[in-house]
């Protein structure tokens, strides 16, 4: 990967779309990006490709001189893992963090959900570590924790807004 320049990145460009108008390169480079986190990196042994990627919006930051994004995550429609709007499949590539872009792309996903969803509550489940992280931008415990891929987890809720 090429050296990330100082924040803010130039030249990044967001993307929120659906599955089906995300081209199949940008959708090949999605997925490799979700590999070398959750697979390669966190060395998890899980189906990344759930059958869930076709009814959900797909948020990514693209860097004119990467192949991969260097943000993502992935936003649910209510009813597909959890009753409310989820979000998931978040990273952000090794190379890029340290930088506020995880920060920078969870307020650009709270935003588009805001406005694709009107008044929603989104609920995640976020590794364990990361409570206090999504804890300032709103969002509060709820159950118990749990171990998923052998990561320490917990769900969380953000309550609807506006």
């Amino acid at each position: 990967m090429k050296p990330l320049p100082a924040a803010p990145i130039p030249d990044l460009a967001w993307r929120w779309k659906r599955f089906d108008d995300l081209t199949v390169h940008e959708l090949q480079n999605i997925y490799m990006a979700r590999q070398t986190v959750f697979g390669v990196e966190q060395a998890c042994a899980y189906l990344d490709a759930d059958g869930c990627d076709d009814r959900a919006f797909h948020l990514s930051a693209w860097w004119a001189h990467e192949r991969l994004p260097l943000a993502y995550a992935r936003v649910l429609d209510a009813g597909v893992k959890y009753a409310e709007v989820s979000i998931g499949r978040v990273i952000t590539m090794p190379a890029a963090r340290g930088i506020g872009l995880g920060r920078e792309l969870m307020k650009r996903v709270l935003l588009h959900a805001g406005h694709t969803w009107p008044g929603a509550a989104i609920r995640i489940s976020a590794q364990s570590r990361l409570e206090t992280f999504y804890a300032g931008l709103g969002f509060q415990v709820v159950g118990d924790r749990y171990i998923e891929d052998g990561i320490p987890h917990i769900e969380m809720l953000r309550a609807p807004t506006g």
